[in-house]
This record gives C-alpha cells, sequence and structure tokens, in this order.
C-alpha cells in the first residue's frame, strides 16, 4: 500500500524545471521510457552526493549559460557565436583536484556539461567548428576530466542537450526553447546530428556511468545511448530529477534532486548569493532523509579554476561528511523524515541516524536532551554520537557518555558535543546521534497528500487528506504556509507558519482556510502518534 501512494508526494506531482533556469516545466513523461538497470537505480539510491560542473565558453560574460541567446538581437548572437570562442582559454581547469575535492566531500560521481543549450561541444567533436578544440585551448577538455574523475575513483557523468542554439542559427531558425518549427527533412537532420553527437559522447571516452539530459527531445538520446552504453543511468529523461527544490514529502523511488551552490549555474561573478555551507548539508540530510540524492552545482571561473567561495562551501562539507558519512552512505528513509529540526535517516531498519540540524548554539562540551517521538528503545538499545568516542573531551574531565531513557512521551536520549572540530570550538554544522537496536513507534506512517488550494474572500480554502487512513491512526491536521518569492527563492526561505489543528474526517479528508492573501508555499500536517508527518509542498497564487 505504501507503494501506491508514493507517486502523489512529489512537489508539484511531477513537475519540474529544466537546468540551468529558474522556470518550470513538465516532466510528465520522465518514467515512460525506461531502461535503467535495477542495479544502477539501487546504486543511486545508495549515492547520497554528486557533483555538477556547468562550464562553457560564456562564463567569460558571468551571465546565465546559453540563455541569453533567447531574444537576443542578431549583433549580440553574432558576437556570441564568433567572438566568445576566440578568447576561452580554460588553461587553469584542474579536474584532479576537483575530482579529489568532489571525494572528500562524499561524492561518488560527476556530472559534467558536454554541451548546453547554446550548442558549444566542450569535446573533440567532428560534428561542428563550434567547439573546445576550435579556440585559444584547442585540447579536448572532456578527455581530461573523463581520465581524472575515474583515477580518483569516482564515477563519470554526462550532462548532454539535445537543444542546440548553434543547429538553429545555421539552419535560419529562430532561437527559442519553445514553438520550435522545422520541416520534416531538417527534422531528420537535426536528429541525425544529435544522434551522431551522442555516438562520439559513448564510444570515445569509455564507459560512462551517468547521463543528465536536458531539453527535448530527449527520445534520440536515449535510444542512441542505451544501445551504446546498456549499463548507463540516465537520470533526467528516464527518473525524476526536481531542479532548485526539494520534494515535500518522502519518495520511495531512486531521484535526485539538482541544485546550485548560489542562485546560477554557470560562473556569476558578481550579484550572485551563494548558501552557506551549513545550507548545503541541510539539503543534502533533507534529500537523503526523504530517500533521494543531491546534486550539487558548481560553476568554474572562465579560466577553470573553482572559484573560491565554491572551494570553501565543498570544503565545509568534506568535514561534515569525514565526521559524519555513516548516516548519508547507503542509507534508507526512517518511518517519517524529521520531527522539528531533527532528520532522520535509518540502515536495515533498526539503526537510526538522529541528524540534529540546529546545532549552531550547541555549545562543545554542553549535554543536550532530545525527545524522538518515533522511536522505541529495545534491550539492547545502544546510543553514540558520530565522529567522537563519547568518553574523553579535550581540556576537560567532565563526564561526556551517552543515556538514553524510554519514557511514555517518546525515546529520551543525553549526549554532548565532545569533538573539537574548530579552532575556536564553535563548529555550527549537524550533529548526528546514531541509535542502534532501535523499533519505529510505527510500522506504517500516515501518507499525507497536500490538496488543491481555492480562492476565497477570506483568503484560501485548502483541502488535504490521509490516502492510507484506513490503516493508520490519525486524528488531527493542519496546514504550514509561508511567503513565496520564486523557485530559487524557495531554498532561502524562511520559518513556516503552522496553522490551526483541524479533526480528520471518517474519509481521510480534512480541509481549513487560511488568510493568504498573496502567493504563499503551504504544506498539509498530520499528527500520528504524536509524531507530526508532512505532505509535499504546493503553491497558491491568488
Amino acid at each position: 500500500m505504501y507503494k501506491k501512494y508514493l507517486f502523489f508526494l512529489l512537489l508539484f506531482c511531477g513537475i519540474q524545471s529544466a537546468s540551468a533556469q529558474n522556470d518550470l516545466v513538465k516532466d510528465d513523461n520522465a518514467s515512460n521510457y525506461n531502461l535503467n538497470k535495477p542495479e544502477r537505480e539501487l546504486w543511486l539510491k545508495n549515492t547520497g552526493l554528486g557533483l555538477f560542473i556547468h562550464f562553457s565558453m560564456d562564463s567569460q560574460l558571468g551571465l546565465v549559460i546559453s540563455h541569453s541567446l533567447v531574444g537576443a538581437s542578431d549583433d549580440y548572437v553574432n558576437r556570441y557565436f564568433n567572438d566568445l570562442p576566440k578568447t576561452f582559454d580554460p588553461s587553469k581547469f584542474d579536474p584532479h583536484q576537483i575530482a579529489t575535492l568532489a571525494k572528500l566531500a562524499g561524492m561518488k560521481y560527476i556530472v559534467f556539461t558536454t554541451k548546453h543549450h547554446s550548442g558549444f561541444c566542450m569535446w573533440d567533436t567532428k560534428t561542428t567548428d563550434f567547439s573546445i578544440t576550435h579556440t585559444p585551448y584547442k585540447k579536448d577538455l572532456l578527455k581530461e576530466f573523463v581520465d581524472a574523475t575515474r583515477e580518483a575513483g569516482l564515477q563519470v557523468g554526462f550532462y548532454f542537450s539535445p537543444e542546440d542554439f548553434n543547429f538553429l542559427r545555421d539552419h535560419h531558425i529562430a532561437i527559442s526553447r519553445t514553438d520550435v518549427k522545422m520541416d520534416a527533412e531538417t527534422r531528420r537532420e537535426y536528429d541525425d546530428y544529435t544522434r551522431k553527437q551522442c555516438e562520439e559522447l559513448m564510444t570515445n571516452y569509455g564507459k560512462i556511468d551517468v547521463l543528465f539530459i536536458d531539453g527535448d527531445p530527449k527520445e534520440v538520446v536515449k535510444q542512441t545511448c542505451w544501445k551504446l552504453q546498456p549499463d548507463l543511468l540516465i537520470t533526467r529523461g528516464a527518473i525524476k530529477t526536481p531542479e532548485q527544490i526539494m520534494p515535500g514529502a518522502m519518495i520511495n523511488e531512486p531521484w535526485l534532486s539538482c541544485i546550485t551552490m548560489g542562485t546560477a549555474w554557470g560562473y556569476q561573478p558578481t550579484n550572485e548569493r551563494y548558501k552557506s555551507g551549513n545550507q548545503l548539508i541541510g539539503l543534502l540530510i533533507e534529500a537523503r532523509a526523504k530517500g533521494g540524492s543531491l546534486l550539487l552545482n558548481v560553476g568554474p571561473k572562465p579560466d577553470g579554476a573553482l572559484p573560491i567561495e565554491q572551494e570553501e562551501r565543498l570544503r565545509e562539507m568534506s568535514a561534515w561528511y569525514f565526521v559524519n558519512r555513516e548516516c548519508i552512505d547507503s542509507v534508507r528513509s526512517w518511518v517519517i523524515s524529521k520531527e522539528g529540526d531533527t532528520w532522520f535517516t535509518a540502515k536495515n531498519g533498526h539503526t537510526l541516524y538522529a541528524i540534529v540540524t540546529n546545532a549552531a548554539d550547541w555549545k562543545e562540551g554542553a549535554r543536550k536532551t532530545f525527545l524522538i517521538r518515533s522511536a522505541i528503545a529495545t534491550d539492547k538499545t545502544q546510543v553514540s554520537v558520530l565522529g567522537q568516542n563519547s568518553k574523553v573531551i579535550e581540556y576537560k574531565t567532565d563526564d561526556v557518555s551517552c543515556r538514553y531513557k524510554q519514557t511514555d512521551k517518546g525515546l529520551e536520549v543525553s549526549v554532548v558535543k565532545a569533538q573539537r572540530i574548530y579552532d575556536d570550538h564553535r563548529w555550527p554544522n549537524p550533529v548526528v546521534i546514531k541509535l542502534e537496536n532501535v523499533n519505529p513507534v510505527f510500522n506504517e506512517a500516515a501518507i499525507v497528500e497536500t490538496g488543491a488550494a481555492l480562492k476565497v474572500k477570506a483568503g484560501a480554502a485548502l483541502k488535504g487528506k490521509v490516502l492510507n487512513y484506513k490503516s493508520i491512526s490519525a486524528k488531527r491536521a493542519r496546514f504550514d504556509y509561508r511567503p513565496y518569492h520564486g523557485q530559487v527563492e524557495t531554498l532561502y526561505a524562511g520559518k513556516w507558519t503552522a496553522g490551526t489543528w483541524v479533526n480528520i474526517n471518517a474519509d481521510g479528508t480534512f480541509e481549513a482556510t487560511l488568510p493568504l492573501k498573496a502567493d504563499y508555499e503551504y504544506k498539509a500536517v498530520v499528527e500520528q502518534a504524536n509524531v507530526e508527518i508532512e505532505g509535499e509542498n504546493k503553491l497558491f497564487k491568488p
């Protein structure tokens, strides 16, 4: 029954955005044609983190990758295609250094932009002169990336766009991402052009592990690449890949969320707003708690080097992963994804990792007590903190042991933050409590569907439903909400405001009216056995 309803739990019911842009596009057919082998999708479920690299010649201008061509003047377009390649020389691109850093951060694969929508090819292609080998760099940069990634022991991933603005320009077709019209002969030429490029990518660089297809038509790419590389894992184009957002609820099927460090996919030297290392670690934790993976993007500078802001954040993530990798690699979701600011991952159904994300003010040497409502202790339960032995703390003789006590309200866990990570003793990032040999308080959690919103005089009439209401016991629900300022801004949004509890009807439905007069995000929340379970996020636009 659980799997039956998980389809409904993806944010916006399968609506997602196309890579390197912030507007939403349909992806309803993502899983209709899927030849991914089960073992490859299982590998992705076990993989917490990958590195995405958006890099092309327009990094020289620090503007949006490719998309500035849509609606551009003839003069702009001509100088873009004719002049920019003449000055592109990423002589400081060091894929070995990037791969080493990615591995330290816990990444198991790297996805590199072979060709973005502009049509500029980052490999030695025979299909066009609009490529890296016709720049001052001259060399096959993609081969350097592939060799370095393999040497680091990471899996090799390609990003490929079948959309090609250079092809459109050469055929005197207006550059657009919608309503591109071609006659039958041009369409055949376009498909053949795409096929030949895919054949080069799939035959000239050895085994390719992952492919991310961005844009349409995807079918030629999928057919060609799976034929030549049957073990290839195709992500976008075959499975769900929500972009710049996290699903609102747990998903059982393999999925990944691709997210930028700042707001841009390519290099943006000014007017950029980077997420903190703590925020990026939080996104990784949320992805794993909800059953998926994080594909985190970087955009090298025009000379190929990583911006220091991006390197800094990867190193902060590396430090956290070095301490806490056990709660990220090869884990599954717990019966629920979180309780308040504490997120959960699990192994073997009875080892629980309680990831305390609200730890910035938790001073080194301080003891804190947490109540975990969704777990029950057994006579074999053991509690520890990842990274520390909980026996010794530097310069002190305090008791830093881990304790637990089962109470009527839940499992009470008491631990000390006892490991020194920073010189100033102020490590702000999440602390992970490991609980071995515990059981979930219930075997089946409520499957919460956030329903539609109807504009009414008082604001918004919201609906929700417990989909498995016949098999679980839940009496009350509510709707949480917060202002919506745009897709990218969602990742910078503030705290949710909790609505008033309402009763759940006999058929599992519930509803409430909230005074929402502008654009808001909202989600349904259901209480089961004193544990709050969230549904997916949705938008209300009056």
